[in-house]
């Protein structure tokens, strides 16, 4: 019999705020964080806006003279975990050795350090090959942001990364929950951490036009899911990480408890590498397969966290898996695209699904999908528009699909 998975923290941080509470409080408010980009002049690109996050205590976690060595997702993913860590009541800095060899670290991340990498190729080919970092190689090496993360917190299980497109930290979360259901961990640390705001990581997404260049001139209104209007996704930045544990050992030790991980599923289309399939079919076998393995028929879930990009394709294809999923219940359902308040934070954007979904349900609240402002005929489900809607919210899904035909979905449900 596999265990069960309980989540016992939450750490964030988002464009639209710093910290959990601030996080949700933002987006319960239908509160934007994205703007215009201030990281480099981006004048001359026809993208100008992202979500970023902004006041970030980067000495905190990472020295001025260690800033050079590492990416910026380091201090993203170091402030999101330390604050897991203290929700759940771990003290990581009065455990011992054996105690901290009991907690594991799995990060979810599609670019990993890739803003460090194209700093480091910036260097070379502008003649400053002598500042390159000594430690290029090791950064550049997407595993190693997980040790980094194991490192500051002295954490000695296992330290893995899941890198699987947009749906890598739903996979992080999935196999996090897998090593605890089968005995392995009773601990693990686990969700998404990426930082892509830079010069040719934005450039080689404005050349795949995938991206809106229509707002400009009003960030806030650029991250349109669902919305006929809708032309292209937002870029993004953040961290969100969890603490999972086996439900019992969390009871034992007076955790805290948002809810439980009640299953997991995924699928790949085998199909290109930046499409959808029209069909929408593997997108709604990876929900069935979560729904199969928490025991919960899809006429029980009431609430779906969308993927929700605010791209053409993905908009309009989720909600075709959706009817596909959940069949006439589909239309009962609300739900809601975090990424039009935050933007688009690439592999992270599951975790931040995740925990907003959790947040929600401790609350009674679903939190709204901004700038709607023009119905689509194919998009006609409950996106929860505008404002958050008091919900009671005893089962959720967080959907994620991702390049590479990836599709990846969670079950939460809460435990009373």
């Amino acid at each position: 019999m596999k265990r069960r998975v309980a989540v016992t923290g939450i750490g964030a941080v988002s464009p639209n705020g710093i910290g959990r509470e601030e996080f949700w409080q933002a987006t319960k408010c239908g509160r934007s964080g994205v703007g215009r980009i201030s990281r480099f002049d981006p004048s001359k690109y026809v993208v100008q806006v992202a979500g970023e996050v902004k006041g970030l205590d980067e000495d905190r976690f990472v020295t001025v003279k260690d800033r050079p060595h590492v990416s910026r997702s380091v201090p993203l993913g170091a402030t999101a975990m330390a604050e897991a860590l203290q929700d759940a009541g771990l003290d990581w800095q009065a455990m011992n050795r054996d105690q901290l060899r009991q907690i594991g670290v799995i990060v979810g991340s599609g670019g990993g350090s890739q803003d460090f990498t194209e700093e480091q190729y910036r260097l070379f080919y502008s003649g400053h090959e002598k500042q390159c970092s000594v430690y290029t190689i090791p950064t550049s090496t997407i595993g190693t942001l997980a040790s980094e993360f194991s490192m500051r917190f002295g954490l000695r299980g296992m330290s893995h990364i899941v890198s699987t497109g947009c749906t890598s930290s739903t996979d992080a979360i999935g196999y996090a929950l897998r090593n605890i259901q089968m005995g392995v961990m009773d601990t693990m640390v686990a969700g998404g951490v990426d930082a892509p705001i830079a010069p040719l990581i934005l450039r080689g997404f404005i050349l795949m036009r995938i991206m809106t260049s229509s707002w400009n001139n009003d960030p806030q209104r650029a991250s349109r899911p669902f919305s006929r209007d809708r032309d292209g996704f937002v870029l993004a930045e953040g961290a969100w990480f969890l603490v999972l544990e086996e439900l019992e050992h969390a009871r034992a030790r007076g955790a805290q408890i948002y809810g439980e991980i009640a299953g997991y599923g995924s699928t790949c289309e085998a199909f290109h590498r930046v499409r959808l399939e029209e069909c929408g079919e593997e997108p709604a076998r990876a929900i069935g397969l979560a729904l199969g393995e928490a025991g919960i028929p899809a006429t029980e879930i009431q609430y779906v966290n969308y993927h929700g990009t605010s791209t053409e394709l993905n908009d309009r294809i989720e909600t075709r898996a959706m009817k596909l999923a959940f069949g006439d219940h589909a239309y009962k359902i609300a739900g809601s695209s975090l990424k039009s308040l935050i933007g688009h934070p690439q592999g992270a954007c599951g975790a931040a699904g995740v925990a907003a979904t959790l947040l929600a349900m401790r609350d009674g609240v679903a939190p709204p999908t901004l700038n709607i402002d023009e119905p689509d005929p194919e998009c006609d489900l409950d996106y929860i528009p505008a404002k958050a809607r008091p919900l009671e919210i005893e089962h959720a899904v967080a959907n994620c699909i991702a390049f590479g035909s990836k599709n990846s979905a969670l079950v939460l449900r809460k435990v009373n």
